[in-house]
């Protein structure tokens, strides 16, 4: 709503600020991070009083974790949603239609994981949440609008083309399996950081990271300067997704405070399957698809992991790792808790580093 003020810097000329999609990312930033500090106790105590014993944990997981976090409150991604919402709502373009289509995603996401929190809550079993099958089919549903929403924003056949990073002009037109394809990209994406969040923190500085690299890859794609210098797509309109990237960092520096080992609270599905879902719908609609494999390496990790354990176990009878998904595993293996988590950390960064080099390798 901000960006309207625009419209009166001709009257005063410091409203022209605005106009700068990096002064509002800067803004969503601050916002987003001073929502979750002033609100997120008063979520917390409210979700504490309604889900009385809180999330259910897996029994077969080590007793130290079972015994640590028995009791804590989840659905903490309605912390960084509604932080999220609200600073993107204020500092970002009403006009432009792919803030429109992310938020569909994430909010749509972020239905769905609420419901399934709810789900395992009352039931107070973690595997009893919503039917596998059934889920997964909504989200679909979800993402294919989002897509072909993208792909009617697109630019002709550009807009269902599949770009390679590294190359110059390579790029593959789908047609409309890309939308399929996309569809793929968007509901892997939101299940696999919905995998990762298994640990205090595990899940959102990872989030964070790659929200903060497709935030700088939307803006430089949708810059026809810098596209045109760094030689990458240009796709007009997805600047302004920076801004909504700029609202999730913010957002989720403010539950990392209250996520911090020992968690007040976790993210439940409510946020990862939310965040998840974001960062495919960017990744699509800037044209950086493959890009996320690369930035988002930790979460397709995590996700590969449970696909193996599952497959070995029904081909063979025996497990590839002592329990999945694979944070699990080193867990099991005798790693503290902090250890796990900094580590991967360590490794989101580093991938995501690797994936913003791609940017100018061509």
């Amino acid at each position: 709503m901000l960006y309207w003020l625009v419209d009166l810097s001709d009257k005063l000329s410091v409203l022209n600020v605005f106009r700068y999609i990096t002064f509002r990312t800067g803004g969503a930033i601050i916002t987003a991070l001073l929502f979750v500090f002033l609100f997120g106790q008063t979520m917390i105590d409210r979700l504490r009083l309604l889900q009385g014993k809180g999330q259910p944990i897996r029994a077969d997981g080590p007793k130290s974790h079972i015994i640590a976090k028995a009791g804590t409150p989840t659905m903490g991604g309605l912390m960084i949603l509604s932080g999220m919402l609200v600073s993107t709502l204020l500092w970002a373009n009403p006009a432009n239609l792919y803030v429109w289509v992310v938020l569909w995603v994430t909010l749509g996401f972020g239905l769905v994981g609420f419901y399934d929190d709810y789900l395992k809550v009352t039931k107070q079993q973690a595997t009893n949440g919503f039917a596998g099958r059934t889920r997964m089919s909504i989200e679909a549903v979800i993402a294919g609008l989002a897509c072909i929403a993208l792909v009617e924003l697109g630019q002709g056949s550009f807009s269902t083309s599949l770009v390679f990073p590294f190359f110059k002009e390579l790029a593959f037109n789908l047609g409309w399996f890309f939308v399929l394809f996309a569809i793929f990209i968007i509901v892997g994406a939101g299940n696999a950081v919905n995998l990762t969040d298994g640990l205090d923190g595990l899940a959102i500085v990872p989030v964070m990271v790659a929200a903060a690299s497709f935030g700088m890859i939307s803006y430089l794609s949708g810059n026809a300067v810098f596209a045109d210098y760094l030689q990458i797509h240009y796709v007009a309109g997805t600047g302004e997704l920076a801004v909504l990237c700029g609202a999730v960092l913010g957002a989720g520096l403010g539950f990392l405070w209250f996520n911090a080992p020992p968690a007040s609270i976790f993210m439940g599905d409510t946020g990862s399957l939310a965040l998840g879902g974001m960062i495919g719908a960017v990744a699509v609609a800037t044209k950086h698809e493959i890009v996320l494999a690369v930035i988002g390496g930790l979460f397709v990790l995590e996700a590969v992991s449970v696909i193996v354990q599952v497959v070995s176990f029904k081909l063979t009878g025996k497990r590839v790792f002592k329990m999945a998904p694979i944070h699990h595993h080193f867990e099991q293996l005798g790693w503290t808790e902090p250890q796990i988590v900094i580590r991967f950390w360590i490794v989101s960064v580093v991938l995501a580093l690797a994936g913003l080099s791609t940017l100018k390798l061509r």
